[in-house]
């Protein structure tokens, strides 16, 4: 891993050459972790800023918390790990402008990452410096995945594969929602630990599967992103378990939905559910290199028109260290795919306090198609009683 945000590092100072980039401020978790393979635990909500100075033609220097400081020095392959302290003169501003040149007349920085203590003090600090947005370079960079990141994702599909069988196992007239969150995360948590060893990088890389379970069942099936409660579970509920936020394995995260009904499924459950279903599938069958990325999102949008349905979710959006990168599947989005990209790609239509159906699935695009990442049947999925 380290080895590879190292050769990342020096593709990103080669492309701040080309464009003249004097010096850029990374303070996004996803761009430090694919950079300098560290990411910490207690972060700006914490008031603790973290960041990554990329020199274009210099050593990078990571800027940390003292007290995370011996953890951060072994996770990161940056020698040059400069600490600051809560209390006294020895500041994290104080740590930022050293890092910086004195009197830069533009400075590049994530825009739509900057904490805003961070931002406030590079406008008081630097008042004459233009900020501009190294985030789409970075971000046309992270576009196409290595081999070795596949492979890494690849791992992160056979946890959310696990997690997902533990869904299904956990359905049952009479269980309850949050018991289907716990089967979840100790199913996922104990995939995710055998992947690991507790020797060099790896033995700080935890295998706990965390985050608030999206989990909706019976009429609430229909309010997306809703978390699991104390509801019981009914016969022909639909219960819907979405892993956009929980399926990830050494940062790398993916998108993975499933809906399931109760022992058996209503009519219009299951038309519902069904035309999610070939949305989905519609769209997969339009990914390929050379096709644009509405390209994709039109070809499911056809679908439910053809059923008679609305929907106002975009067919999918771009994977990796952060949970949406670009491109999105969707229209107005004309980036033009390419082999090594990789994408969750959804069906999904609600039914106002009726129903609703989902599905979602991690992909890579390839050489002629595109192969999957995550894997568990595409199917009307109906549970025993």
């Amino acid at each position: 891993m380290l080895d590879e945000a190292k050769k990342r590092t020096a593709v990103l100072q080669s492309r701040m050459q080309e464009d003249g980039i004097s010096h850029a401020i990374f303070t996004s978790e996803s761009s430090i972790a694919y950079l300098a393979g560290f990411w910490g635990y207690l972060g700006i909500e914490f008031g603790r800023p973290t960041m990554l100075i990329v020199p274009a033609d210099d050593a990078p220097i990571v800027i940390t918390p003292l007290m995370e400081s011996e953890m951060v020095s072994e996770m990161t392959w940056v020698r040059d790990v400069r600490t600051w302290e809560d209390a006294g003169q020895r500041s994290w501003g104080r740590a930022l402008s050293d890092a910086l040149p004195s009197s830069p007349s533009e400075l590049w920085a994530e825009k739509a990452d900057v904490p805003a203590i961070v931002r406030n003090f590079l406008d008081e600090r630097f008042p004459d410096a233009r900020i501009r947005d190294i985030g789409p370079i970075l971000g046309t960079q992270r576009m196409i995945k290595s081999p070795f990141e596949i492979e890494v994702m690849k791992q992160a599909g056979e946890v959310a594969g696990a997690m997902m069988a533990a869904a299904h196992g956990s359905l049952r007239a009479g269980a309850f929602e949050y018991e289907s969150a716990i089967a979840v995360i100790e199913a996922g948590t104990r995939k995710a630990a055998g992947f690991l060893t507790d020797t060099g990088w790896e033995r700080f890389v935890s295998p706990m599967i965390h985050n608030l379970q999206i989990l909706q069942s019976g009429k609430d099936a229909s309010m997306v992103h809703r978390r699991a409660s104390v509801k019981a579970y009914e016969t022909y509920d639909p219960v819907y378990f979405c892993f956009c936020n929980m399926a990830q394995f050494k940062q790398y995260k993916l998108g993975f939905d499933r809906m399931f009904h109760i022992g058996g499924v209503t009519d219009e459950a299951a038309r519902v559910q069904e035309a999610a279903i070939d949305a989905q599938q519609a769209a997969l069958a339009e990914i390929r290199p050379g096709v644009t990325a509405e390209d994709v999102a039109a070809a499911a949008n056809q679908v439910y028109a053809e059923r008679g349905y609305e929907t106002g979710y975009r067919t999918g959006r771009s994977i990796g260290v952060a949970y949406l990168e670009a491109p999105e599947l969707k229209a107005g989005d004309t980036t033009v795919l390419q082999p090594g990209m990789t994408f969750a790609v959804d069906g999904g239509i609600s039914v106002d306090g009726v129903t609703a159906g989902r599905i979602g699935d991690s992909i890579v695009v390839t050489e002629t198609g595109f192969d999957y990442l995550t894997q568990y049947p595409r199917e009307l999925l109906i549970t025993e009683t």
